[in-house]
């Protein structure tokens, strides 16, 4: 077998577990022995080939790139007061200048301050849009059944959840996990920021269509949010679905599983072009 069959056969065996672990068993195919597994794979692998193409890997597309992540006049006006935790020079000291936070109502309803979790030198930034119950019980983003999902995904493309800084735009859990409010979001996005500024992630991924929509100040849906390369604060940003949109439709699995893909693909050549 030549290295791109290798590739192929390598790129559907990494399917397959991808959906097995996420499921409990194979999502788009019915199989029903070790033997029909291993047919169906060698029919998917054989049909793959055939596509012909150099690269198997799904690309972004770079030519609609949206310039966004413009900051608002009011979160301008929060950075202009250079508060204190604006100073801190590292994760750890702006997260106890901060926890204690109250310039919203979520700070009085709130269990825990949520402020992220991870690798303060990642080059991978993980952006949700706010805590849930479980986040706000613990104190730490993505720790519920969505949290375990988005594990198994990483997992996927060689990417461990210490490998990488995950965090939420809002810090507080918002009552009854509700949208985001814009007052919220606009007292709480100058944090994420100065969490960016510290971290000088190389690539950010925005989970869901809230935190995208947020993020990008836009009211585009997620279908035409993804497969492009977006820009926040400088950064490159692709716009994935939140995991627990895959739980509550499987269906989505597939799309998620190319997004992915395609996500590393695009992180595998930004680390080479610092290489070169």
């Amino acid at each position: 077998m030549d290295n791109n069959a290798t590739n192929i056969a390598d790129d559907v065996k990494r399917f397959l577990k991808f959906q097995s672990e996420l499921s409990g068993g194979l999502l788009y195919l019915n199989t029903k022995s070790d033997t029909k597994r291993e047919e169906t794979t060698q029919k998917l692998t054989e049909e793959k080939t055939t596509k012909q193409q150099s690269d198997t890997t799904p690309k972004f597309d770079t030519t609609t790139t949206l310039t966004n992540g413009r900051i608002s006049p009011v979160t301008q006006t929060l950075f202009a007061t250079q508060d204190e935790w604006m100073k801190a020079e590292t994760i750890d000291s702006l997260n106890e200048q901060i926890c204690n936070c109250m310039k919203c109502p979520l700070g009085k309803t709130r269990t825990n301050f949520v402020f992220g979790v991870g690798n303060p030198n990642a080059d991978v930034m993980l952006i949700g849009e706010a805590p849930g119950a479980d986040e706000d019980r613990q104190g730490e983003p993505f720790v519920g059944r969505a949290g375990q999902l988005l594990n198994k995904i990483l997992e996927a493309v060689e990417l461990k959840r210490e490998d990488v800084y995950i965090c939420n735009i809002l810090k507080c859990r918002p009552p009854n996990n509700r949208d985001p409010q814009p007052m919220e979001v606009e007292q709480c996005e100058p944090y994420l920021h100065k969490q960016i500024e510290l971290i000088k992630p190389k690539i950010i991924l925005a989970l869901g269509r809230i935190a995208g929509q947020t993020l990008l100040r836009t009211g585009d849906p997620l279908g035409s949010l993804r497969s492009q390369i977006h820009d926040y604060l400088g950064i490159p940003m692709i716009i994935v679905y939140h995991p627990a949109a895959l739980l509550r439709n499987p269906n989505f699995k597939k799309t998620m599983w190319e997004d992915v893909k395609a996500f590393r693909n695009y992180y595998d050549n930004l680390l080479n072009e610092n290489l070169s």
